[in-house]
């Protein structure tokens, strides 16, 4: 039996209005349907403590799904910071959106919970990563950009990497300032855009600060900023590589796949065969999380299917 017309006309306006009541609690956006990333707490880092070389005085949080964790999430990997920060994983809860702990942590059941302890507001957002000092409880930063940078100037062993060294520091600023708006938010700001202007002007800049990075690495490479892996490139990769995988299907930003940009296909290689690098990659949670988890965008909760991490970056890769 055919659904009236008049029917569906109903139906397409309530869901409408229903979607936009949604997406603001989901992705805040401006009069013109600009998603607008909602400020964090606890954003700006002190110097590097006293103790920061203590074993275990410190307590990294990440959540496997979210790529502002994963970035530092490698840092503290590359660095080689596990005899002096512990790493811990919290958990999504869909039905209160909201990050939990598998076991209690400094009595905290939620990630939440630790954030009033330690003195955020009430109605603040609980996000990850953090970094928590164990002995007090005290958050040291939650912001992960200030974080990456917090984590590169700790205390190392002698062959850890610099990450931002000197010479190149102009460089990476300048690198991490473009990605962070058109490529790191930028994905966001496609997928949680409210009106086509708004989707279309952030997907254009997305692909334009790709074929940048694609032309810099063609140019020189075999990193962003040249011959030494930087923060720059720490900064990407949590977004690349979960491009097909998340991004291009639910945020709709596949209009041009990666293995059509040769170098930063490559690049994509290199970055994930670095020692650990792998181990911090749960393609299978960020599909769950994301597809499982943003019923505004998604709302028949159905994860599909989608290709396997491993064809994404099993091909040789370059010295």
């Amino acid at each position: 039996m055919a659904i009236p017309p008049a029917v569906v006309r109903a139906a397409r306006t309530g869901w409408h209005w229903q979607w936009q009541r949604l997406m603001g609690g989901l992705g805040p956006a401006d009069a013109d349907g600009n998603y607008i990333r909602p400020a964090g707490a606890f954003t700006q880092p002190p110097p590097v403590p006293a103790n920061a070389g203590a074993a275990g005085g410190h307590v990294l949080i990440v959540g496997r799904s979210c790529p502002w964790a994963h970035r530092a999430w490698l840092v503290w990997l590359l660095r080689q910071l596990q005899g002096s920060i512990d790493l811990l994983t919290v958990e999504p809860d869909p039905e209160e959106g909201r990050w939990r702990f598998s076991q209690p942590f400094l009595g905290c059941d939620t990630l939440q919970e630790l954030y009033q302890r330690a003195g955020a507001d009430p109605g603040q957002r609980a996000t990850v990563p953090v970094l928590v000092e164990r002995a007090s409880g005290r958050v040291v930063v939650g912001e992960s950009a200030r974080l990456m940078e917090l984590l590169n100037a700790w205390p190392a062993a002698a062959d850890a990497p610099d990450l931002e060294p000197q010479p190149l520091r102009e460089a990476i600023e300048g690198w991490r300032e473009r990605l962070q708006g058109s490529v790191n938010d930028g994905v966001y700001r496609c997928g949680f855009a409210r009106t086509q202007a708004a989707y279309d002007r952030a997907e254009a800049a997305l692909f334009a600060t790709l074929q940048q990075a694609e032309a810099a690495l063609g140019a020189g490479g075999p990193w962003l900023c040249g011959p030494q892996l930087s923060l720059a490139d720490v900064q990407l990769f949590p977004t690349l590589i979960r491009l097909e995988l998340v991004y291009g299907p639910l945020f709709g930003v596949s209009r041009q796949p990666l293995w059509q940009l040769p170098a930063l296909w490559g690049w994509r290689q290199r970055f994930f065969a670095l020692p650990g690098v792998a181990a911090s990659c749960c393609d299978q949670a960020w599909r769950q999380d994301y597809f499982g988890a943003l019923f505004p965008l998604h709302p028949s909760g159905i994860v599909p299917a989608g290709p396997s991490l491993a064809t994404l970056v099993q091909a040789q890769v370059q010295p």
